[in-house]
């Protein structure tokens, strides 16, 4: 492959185009008041040369970059691709585009101090407002908006979406017990994330209201992920009097479910009724009751506020709440015994 001695510069695209720095600069920045036809030329030239213009330089330049950052743990876990499905269809309908940081793992460097880091970098230079998913900080000292989608934290001190937690998990547990059931597993999340503690919260209200004892025997970790699911499963279904029921904090989680039950010969909904959260694309092909908490949704309403702010338009709300809703599929049954 034949590589360039050096980087092709503004000053190289004016020379081959045969005009000025300053008219090709207002090309790169979107300027109306260049004539079509040396827009075209410079165009032209750009694409030949393979030049690509320095949007940190630019950032100085211009108040405005039409750019969102965007801060995700992991691209690659389902419930990031819900979140992001919705940020690209709003930002397809906006005039900005998407500027992607990853770690590449949701546990790689998932504190608080690492997205300070990542939020300054974007924030600082090239973006226009930052969009962080999951985010665990309680601030942010940047001068642009910022936007959170599901935090970790309550109440942060910035803008965020998130789902209605705490009612969603009180909606799987009176179905449960709608159905017949009195042993209900729980396969909690990671337990400093607020979304965790609030369907867990959810768990243990539906039973005392139901007037059942909270059992903690039946309430094991699932870190949010089906290995640790899947052991967890295996340790309640190893139970002396074992749940006929599970409810997944995550449909993660109810993976892992299915995975143990399978392994120890339970047949769902047949022997184990089980039910998630969060209503991913897996969900619907392992016909799995899950709470729908709207994550492609969030992402979009995301995107919506945080150009308001960018635009210095008035939000509604600087907690935007989305209603959960139970979507009933062939995971569940009334109890055997």
């Amino acid at each position: 492959m034949q590589r360039k001695k050096h980087a092709v510069t503004i000053q190289d695209v004016a020379k081959a185009a045969k005009v000025s720095v300053s008219t090709v600069s207002r090309v790169l920045n979107g300027k109306v008041d260049v004539a079509n036809e040396t827009q075209e030329r410079i165009l032209s030239v750009i694409a030949q040369l393979g030049y690509t213009s320095n949007l940190a330089a630019r950032s100085m330049r211009s108040r405005r970059k039409n750019l969102i950052g965007l801060v995700v743990p992991d691209i690659g876990f389902p419930y990031s691709i819900e979140i992001m499905k919705g940020i690209n269809r709003a930002i397809a309908q906006s005039k900005f585009d998407l500027l992607v940081y990853t770690t590449g793992d949701v546990r790689k460097n998932g504190s608080a101090l690492h997205e300070q880091h990542y939020v300054s970098l974007l924030n600082n230079s090239v973006t226009d407002g930052v969009i962080i998913v999951a985010s665990a900080a309680s601030d942010f000292i940047t001068n642009a908006p910022i936007v959170a989608v599901d935090p970790h934290i309550v109440n942060p001190n910035y803008p965020y979406v998130q789902g209605t937690n705490y009612q969603g998990a009180l909606e799987i547990m009176e179905y449960l017990l709608g159905l017949g059931h009195r042993r209900i597993g729980f396969i909690n999340g990671r337990p400093e994330i607020a979304s965790a503690q609030r369907r867990l919260e959810g768990y243990k209200d539906a039973l005392k209201a139901a007037n059942i004892k909270v059992d903690e025997s039946l309430i094991v970790p699932g870190d949010f992920v089906q290995p640790a699911a899947y052991k967890s499963t295996l340790q309640l279904l190893s139970l002396k009097d074992p749940p006929t029921a599970i409810f997944a904090a995550n449909d993660q989680s109810a993976m892992g479910v299915y995975q143990a039950a399978e392994e120890l010969g339970f047949r769902i909904p047949e022997d184990l009724s089980v039910v998630g959260f969060d209503n991913i694309s897996e969900a619907k092909y392992m016909g799995l009751t899950t709470m729908d908490q709207s994550l492609d949704e969030m992402g979009y309403a995301a995107v919506q506020m945080l150009i308001k702010l960018i635009q210095k338009e008035p939000v509604e709300t600087e907690a935007h709440k989305i209603p959960t809703k139970l979507i009933v599929r062939t995971s569940c049954s009334k109890p055997r015994h």
